[in-house]
């Protein structure tokens, strides 16, 4: 296939042949970021995708972003408030790719955990991995499983990170998913993984901020500690400084994005 022909069929694909599948529609395009929805039974999971504009005939790696609680709705651009400037601006400088953010409904949450916080004012997480799934992990799920069938995804690179609630759905995701990610990057979040031999493919790099009083550091320590025992593709960045916003310290992690390119299932 000639060059130019294969890079407009690459963004062609990603803003407009949803329109062929019942599953899903193309809105309307604004700004770097495409919007979409993803439609499931009667569920949506709206959706932002940036395809980069490259010559490459390959297909191309999909990263797919998880934002906090605060940024839950369905106006399809909240999502966008972290990570989506450092990612564009990787794909046009270095990393050709397809960045993904999806939208967490208000009333819903990527994984499966319930906060509590005690006389003390400190917060505990508890996350129960046997669960059912959110009604959000669910659409999640099934919107991962739709982007692995498409032509225009290196299914060799598929990646999965985000923040704080988006961190907590990043484990979940890659637990319940564990043969679809190469790697994947949780930012001040947490879960448990019953059975790590199952993710062992997958590389992990954990970030917390030490004095974070949102979501406490030490369950990605524990976490990672666990998995460390299965795995020798396990990193931890714990900022001493850093308060929840660890996000701000991990972008700026000069090692991350070769980090999180090298890898592949």
């Amino acid at each position: 296939m000639p060059k130019l022909l294969f890079r407009f069929f690459l963004i062609f694909c990603a803003l407009n042949s949803l329109l062929a599948n019942a599953q899903n529609k193309a809105v309307n395009v604004d700004s770097n970021y495409s919007k979409a929805l993803f439609i499931l039974g009667q569920d949506t999971l709206p959706y932002r995708i940036y395809v980069s504009n490259t010559y490459a005939v390959e297909p191309l790696p999909l990263v797919i972003f998880l934002h906090g609680s605060g940024e839950r709705g369905n106006n399809n651009n909240d999502q966008l408030s972290h990570g989506a400037d450092w990612l564009y601006n990787a794909a046009i400088t270095k990393y050709p790719m397809i960045a993904v953010f999806p939208q967490c409904p208000a009333n819903s949450y990527w994984s499966n955990v319930e906060r509590i916080v005690d006389s003390t004012g400190k917060p505990h997480f508890t996350f129960t991995g046997d669960s059912v799934p959110t009604k959000a992990m669910k659409l999640l799920m099934a919107f991962t499983k739709y982007m692995y069938d498409r032509q225009y995804v290196d299914v060799r690179q598929m990646y999965v990170g985000g923040l704080s609630m988006g961190g907590m759905g990043t484990i979940e995701l890659v637990r319940r998913m564990p043969k679809m990610f190469a790697a994947a990057f949780p930012i001040c979040g947490g879960g448990v993984i019953q059975k790590p031999r199952k993710t062992k493919r997958t590389a992990w790099w954990f970030f917390h901020g030490a004095k974070d009083n949102i979501v406490p550091p030490q369950n990605s320590i524990e976490l990672a500690d666990h998995l460390k025992k299965h795995s020798n593709k396990v990193r931890i960045s714990i900022y001493p400084e850093a308060n929840h916003n660890s996000w701000d310290s991990a972008f700026a992690e000069p090692e991350l994005l070769p980090w999180l390119f090298s890898h592949k299932r």
